[in-house]
């Protein structure tokens, strides 16, 4: 005798909102951390340290020599950074060395991805709708 099979929830859901359940899942999970590098990020001086960096390890005073500002000034840039994980800094002597941290960036990475297939799902059910005068939806039932 065949048993009745438990759909899940996410059984029953679209494609656009299956990628919203993960979004909402790893925000949930991650957003302090996602805040505090998109505020990190918002300063277009702190983008440029991280540009820089992403040339390979460079001295506090090296990132700091292109822009004009007191180095007591530019040093909070790097605290703001390396707070928020993007960056770590080491000592050795009296050369403060900057390196990026990839973890960090695999957090925005992992959003940004989630993000991307939310979009290419609702741009993939408006060229069905626009070229089939229906959606994904209607045309499954």
């Amino acid at each position: 005798m065949p048993t009745a099979r438990h759909v899940s929830r996410h059984e029953k859901l679209s494609p656009c909102a299956k990628c919203f359940g993960v979004i909402l899942s790893f925000m949930d999970k991650y957003s302090e951390q996602l805040n505090s590098v998109f505020l990190a990020l918002a300063d277009p001086t702190r983008r440029a340290v991280i540009g820089r960096l992403g040339r390979g390890p460079a001295s506090i005073t090296d990132l700091a020599r292109p822009f004009e500002m007191a180095l007591p000034s530019f040093m909070k840039h790097i605290h703001v950074l390396e707070e928020t994980g993007l960056i770590e800094t080491r000592k050795q002597g009296r050369v403060r060395t900057c390196t990026l941290e990839k973890k960090r960036f695999a957090l925005v990475e992992g959003w940004l991805s989630a993000q991307r297939a939310i979009w290419e799902a609702r741009t993939d059910r408006l060229e069905a709708f626009v070229t089939n005068g229906q959606s994904k939806e209607e045309e499954e039932q």
